[in-house]
């Protein structure tokens, strides 16, 4: 079996969880002893069984590769419309049928809404996300499969228990969807010590900007001193801190979070419906709301930590890898 992967966007112009989820993906899948290659597409001829496109393609593309005898896989994530609220998607459906009752082709192509009917199969990464794909955009129901995301080893390691520092810790992006200033200021508000992790997609960028200096100010309680490429360092840090927060705007399934709780780190997440269906009650949840309500959750949730039950053990990248394989050996098979 030999698979190639796709995606629209280089790792180097905008770095995060997506790329960590194709690199782990095609690692577990090789030690698996499939043959993943990524797309050359410079190439006129690339050899496969199978094009695993990470990302929403166009519709034409998913034509033209099967019309090429590829199986076409898509894996997409649809973190901002799995963030709105109902009445909000409705809207959005209504405005899609419309479209497509007045819109040429060619638009509608580029649109790549009818991708997820075309594709042989579809993952997602939560059953919220399987949900939308089925209701909003007409994918069929037997070709929408529901892979998470897996967790590397390092951070499944067992280790003895370890008493637990002062920190809140939470891994992001600076980037406003990630909501780091505001889980900051609301972490003074609340004198609750936090440790934030990770770095912008540029330093030049105003949001990021505002976070470091806010930061700075406050250096007592919000703790920053970038991010941590050394996976082993990073489970330390989990496995040192007094819970994890997670209050981002919107996400798909965050790796960190899974990481976290590989690391026995009780969850504070935002109340969004992947992170229901993921943790259910295994996690404690906070409004996306006013910076003096998001403290009050915060302060309550510092105080409880240590007494919060951990949550389950997610899975390996080479158990997700397995789940990939047999998906694909199904389609071979059809």
């Amino acid at each position: 079996m030999k698979v190639i992967f796709d995606h629209p966007h280089a790792f180097c112009i905008a770095h995060g969880g997506f790329a960590t989820q194709i690199e782990q993906a095609k690692l577990a899948l090789e030690k698996l002893g499939v043959n993943v290659e990524y797309m050359r597409w410079w190439e006129l001829e690339q050899p496969a069984d199978i094009i695993h496109y990470h990302g929403r393609p166009w519709t034409q593309y998913i034509v033209r590769g099967q019309q090429k005898g590829y199986k076409m896989v898509m894996t997409d994530l649809l973190t901002g419309l799995g963030a709105r609220p109902r009445p909000a998607r409705m809207l959005q459906k209504g405005v899609q049928l419309a479209a497509q009752a007045v819109m040429g082709d060619g638009m509608l192509i580029r649109l790549s809404w009818d991708c997820y009917k075309q594709a042989d199969a579809c993952i997602a990464g939560t059953p919220w996300e399987r949900q939308l794909m089925i209701e909003m955009f007409n994918a069929p129901p037997e070709r929408v499969h529901c892979i998470p995301n897996g967790v590397e080893d390092v951070f499944l390691e067992k280790r003895p228990p370890a008493p637990r520092g002062p920190w809140l810790v939470s891994t992001a992006t600076l980037t406003e969807r990630k909501r780091v200033l505001e889980l900051a200021q609301a972490a003074v508000a609340a004198q609750t010590p936090v440790w934030i992790i990770g770095r912008p997609y540029a330093e030049s960028d105003p949001y990021a900007q505002a976070f470091l200096k806010f930061a700075r100010q406050h250096s007592d309680i919000v703790r920053y001193e970038g991010g941590i490429s050394d996976r082993a360092k990073l489970a330390e840090a989990y496995r040192s801190a007094r819970g994890f927060v997670l209050l981002s705007a919107m996400e798909s399934l965050s790796l960190s979070a899974l990481e976290a709780a590989a690391c026995g780190c009780p969850l504070l997440l935002s109340d969004l419906p992947w992170a229901r269906c993921t943790f259910e009650k295994n996690a404690t949840y906070c409004p996306i709301a006013s910076k003096s309500r998001v403290a009050g959750v915060l302060r309550k949730f510092y105080d409880a930590a240590p007494s919060l039950p951990v949550p389950p053990r997610p899975a390996s990248w080479l158990e997700i890898g397995a789940q990939h394989q047999k998906l694909y050996q199904a389609l071979l098979r059809t």
